[in-house]
């Protein structure tokens, strides 16, 4: 596997936020997102075993890891075989992709957290709509917003494929581009069913890697 960093830290994001996590990001991108924060991340890294991945894990010990990138799943055979292992050892599991690659064969234990390109992306029309049809109840559906279209265009798509019902449905603002409590009116005046994802990671230890 193509590893751009492991590491230990609070998890910033998803219904998990405020939770110890090991964080495995794989290297290389498909997608480049205007607002990305981990543009290191699409280029380079070390080539690690999955035996190796696994083992820096099981001596982090913490149970809740996140397998992220960059895209991991354009290594989508060494993933699968990284998160059975994990799971199989007890581990909890989270895989955050950008939602360009079907999600088909992934663990039906691991929660999946499908991040849905909006407009403000600059590559919205790459997802993989397919995805839609394969989220579980355990899955995480989310939305970076840029702007009020944004927030128009996620609200509407939402509603056509009844996420909420689905799985849990995050929206966040992105940073830079939408202040969280802008968006956080919008939540509220519309009562959605939506949770306000915030990277509480940056609040914690500020905009740098490694955390």
């Amino acid at each position: 596997m193509k590893i751009c960093e492991l590491f230990t830290s609070i998890q910033g994001e998803s219904s998990y936020a405020g939770s110890p996590c090991t964080f495995v990001r794989l290297s290389g991108c498909n997608l480049r997102c205007v607002y990305c924060d981990t543009q290191y991340s699409y280029t380079g890294g070390a080539d690690m075993s999955v035996d190796e991945v696994v083992g820096y894990v099981e001596s982090a010990g913490v149970d809740l890891v996140e397998i992220t990138g960059g895209e991991p799943l354009l290594q989508a055979g060494e993933v699968r075989v990284l998160t059975k292992e994990l799971l199989d050892r007890g581990f909890r599991v989270l895989i955050e992709t950008n939602g360009s690659l079907s999600i088909r064969d992934i663990d039906d234990r691991a929660v999946v957290v499908l991040d849905v390109k909006t407009p403000g992306s600059g590559v919205s029309g790459r997802t993989d709509t397919a995805n839609f049809g394969l989220l579980k109840p355990l899955d995480e559906v989310k939305f970076v917003i840029c702007s009020r279209e944004d927030y128009d265009w996620s609200k509407a798509l939402i509603a056509r494929h009844i996420m909420w019902e689905k799985c849990s449905v995050l929206f966040s603002a992105a940073q830079g581009l939408l202040e969280p409590s802008q968006l956080a009116g919008w939540v509220i005046a519309d009562r959605l069913r939506v949770r306000l994802n915030v990277q509480i990671h940056k609040y914690i230890f500020g905009d740098k890697r490694g955390v």
